[in-house]
């Protein structure tokens, strides 16, 4: 049977934006029903191309701005729109907490049923740009060109790309010699690596093919010792020409700040994810980074906030929602590699922090013995697991827990833990206010949110922290 293949229709509507919905995406409504805009701001009008239809809402994209918001700016940035690493640089950046803030107490009452919350003001960030230590840039062998790059009939080089993935599009990265978001040392590492004869001789690892090979670039820098940890992950070697290249990057040693490392590292598995087998180091191999009081050791791909400024506010929200003494214990679940467990053993009596990954226990204990820390213990225990509660049964009994869960949130099974244990005080740090709301709403019947308060880890992005202090009715 011959099939036609459907033709897209394209068509524009004039759209009037009041709000930004919980994704970041600013909305309006057309005959009622939900317009997603790229590109707008609430208090425009503007003229958008409808991309998909769906059954509740339209997903479209800004052509013309009719009606301009007060609150827009210029975006620094030339691959604005095109790179997937900010989306809100047209946003005034006061205007952009305010939002953000707003979208932790919309989620609270919507989705988690509160009556009231105590919103405190947000915190923002003291650097809307430079503030990651961390950025994964990714090689490709088709960079990608926007639409008016291909219409100008200027010469592009269509072999190399090395930066940030276009939103949506795993396999399809935007060449780029600079990022906003890290520091000056990084992006002239950046620059240095790009500039190396060799890599543009090899090819760039492609993810549907599964051939090539180069893969990553990792760039993570400390604000405490002015460091930087370099690793350029790529799959097996395979002649001179790739061995040649490994060594030109190596040599890239000798330009860096003092205390930096250099590192190789091999990836041959179908994973996207930059990590790899350490197969070359010049240097210490971590970074150093310090927050109230403790110094923390960093590996090539162990997780730290990538926020170093705002992640002393960040502990600091999460250790007055705890409300520490002297006197009480506390149990850190999710614990990670004791972020939170270490600052908070500076105050209460003895802290006890859980974790399912193996290597961040080991991190969060190498972290302690580090800092001559002796009044907290680790266990690596799947909190996932029914069984978990009986394993912490056997802990001393909480004051306070502090939870710090993945953006999912907390999984079913952990929200009975806490109901069963039923300590007075939690203090919940949560990356995502739709499941900071879903688990309160879980957790209502016995507690009730004495506060919560934005902090801004990621300026220039939707994404919001938050602080909650719940207490036992």
């Amino acid at each position: 049977m011959k099939t036609t293949r459907r033709v897209r229709e394209y068509r524009e509507v004039e759209v009037d934006v009041t709000s930004i919905g919980s994704e970041g995406n600013a909305v309006g409504r057309v005959d009622e029903v939900v317009h997603f805009v790229k590109g707008a701001l609430p208090g425009e009008r503007v003229r958008a191309l409808v991309r998909r239809t769906h059954r509740r809402y339209v997903e479209c994209e800004t052509v013309e701005v009719l009606q301009t918001s007060a609150h827009r700016v210029t975006p620094p940035c030339p691959h604005f729109g095109t790179c997937g690493g900010c989306s809100w640089q047209h946003l005034d950046y006061a205007e952009q907490v305010a939002w953000k803030s707003s979208t932790v107490r919309d989620a609270l009452q919507r989705i988690g049923g509160a009556e009231h919350v105590n919103l405190l003001d947000p915190i923002g960030a003291p650097e809307q740009y430079g503030y990651r230590n961390k950025m994964e840039f990714s090689f490709s062998s088709a960079p990608w060109l926007t639409q008016a790059e291909i219409d100008s009939g200027e010469e592009f080089d269509r072999s190399f790309a090395l930066g940030l993935h276009v939103p949506g599009r795993f396999d399809k990265v935007r060449d780029m010699d600079a990022c906003l978001l890290q520091s000056p040392v990084a992006n002239t590492f950046l620059s240095n690596v790009r500039n190396l004869r060799s890599l543009r001789q090899t090819l760039a690892y492609n993810h549907r093919t599964h051939e090539g090979f180069l893969r990553h670039l990792i760039i993570r820098t400390s604000a405490t010792t002015g460091a930087l940890l370099g690793v350029l992950v790529t799959t097996t070697p395979m002649d001179g020409v790739e061995r040649d290249c490994l060594q030109e990057f190596m040599q890239l040693f000798e330009t860096l700040p003092d205390g930096s490392s250099l590192l190789t590292a091999v990836n041959d598995s179908h994973s996207p994810v930059a990590v790899g087998e350490v197969t070359q180091l010049c240097g210490p191999g971590f970074l150093e980074e310090t927050t109230h009081g403790v110094t923390y050791r960093i590996s090539p791909f162990s997780f730290f906030q990538t926020n170093t400024a705002q992640m002393h506010r960040l502990v600091e929200q999460a250790l007055q929602a705890a409300a520490l003494t002297s006197e009480c214990t506390a149990w850190d679940l999710y614990c990670g590699t004791g972020t939170l467990t270490l600052p908070a053993s500076n105050i209460a009596k003895h802290v006890i922090g859980a974790e399912l990954v193996q290597s961040s226990i080991d991190d969060a204990q190498a972290n302690a013995t580090r800092n001559d820390i002796t009044n907290v213990e680790f266990h690596a225990l799947d909190l996932h697991a029914k069984h978990a509660i009986e394993v912490l049964r056997g802990f001393d009994m909480p004051d306070v827990i502090i939870v710090d869960p993945p953006r999912s949130g907390m999984h079913p099974q952990v929200v009975e833990h806490l109901l069963e244990v039923a300590p007075p005080r939690i203090s919940y740090v949560s990356c995502n206010p739709a499941t900071l709301a879903r688990d309160y709403a879980s957790l209502s019947a016995t507690y009730t949110i004495d506060w919560v308060r934005g902090i801004d880890m990621f300026p220039n992005t939707s994404h919001v922290e938050a602080v909650a202090a719940l207490s036992k009715r």
